[in-house]
């Protein structure tokens, strides 16, 4: 499968990389600044693009089976998320390209409240910011009406570097806790299920989300 990645080098994208490589696929990434890509396997190919352009998106992708994206703009730029979506859609609406996307966990569902994650008290201040607009990200995808293959996943609501078990469960729209009510995967599982779901497709046009 040929594969194109935005956001190779970040931390859940990076993992992607690694991922597909190990299956056999052929990876591509896209940065608005090939130059300063760093720490990419070598069979990587590196190209230019503005992850906010469709036209820019349109060739980059030019040949490919499937796109993930796994951007996480830095702080105060956050609203690019909902721009980057859009442009993808765009970008991907003429083609028979499928699109993953790695969102946020804000939007889910706490189970046992009915309220999502964000609204919960004592959510962090901090992360408001990224979480809002991931959840507005989401929003581009549900109110698309596009013709676009894609699945957004959300995260448990802890996301970390960790290890890479294989394991996991899948939910919908629902936080996916354990027993003792932690909810949390690592980068690498969450690259696993990507990959899993680029090989043995389940999710079309709709959100999904992964944990322990």
């Amino acid at each position: 499968m040929r594969i194109t990645v935005f956001g190779a080098t970040g931390g859940v994208g990076s993992r992607v990389v690694t991922e597909a490589l190990s299956r056999g696929h052929q990876v591509r990434a896209v940065s608005r600044d090939p130059g300063k890509v760093r720490g990419l396997p070598a069979e990587v190919m590196v190209l230019a693009g503005d992850a906010t352009d469709a036209e820019q998106i349109r060739y980059a992708v030019a040949g490919s089976d499937l796109v993930i994206s796994a951007t996480r703009p830095g702080s105060g730029n956050e609203h690019e998320l909902s721009k980057v979506a859009a442009a993808l859609l765009e970008a991907l609406a003429d083609s028979d390209i499928r699109l993953l996307v790695v969102g946020g966990a804000g939007s889910l569902t706490v189970p046992g409240t009915g309220a999502i994650l964000t609204d919960q008290p004592g959510f962090p201040a901090e992360l408001m910011p990224i979480a809002s607009a991931c959840n507005d990200q989401l929003a581009v995808f549900e109110n698309s009406g596009t013709a676009v293959d894609w699945a957004y996943l959300s995260p448990s609501a802890v996301l970390e570097p960790g290890e890479r078990t294989g394991s996991y469960r899948l939910g919908a729209h629902e936080l996916i806790s354990d027993d003792q009510g932690d909810s949390a995967i690592s980068m690498e599982d969450l690259a696993v299920v990507l990959l899993d779901e680029a090989e043995r497709p389940k999710h079309h046009r709709t959100r999904f989300t992964a944990g322990y």
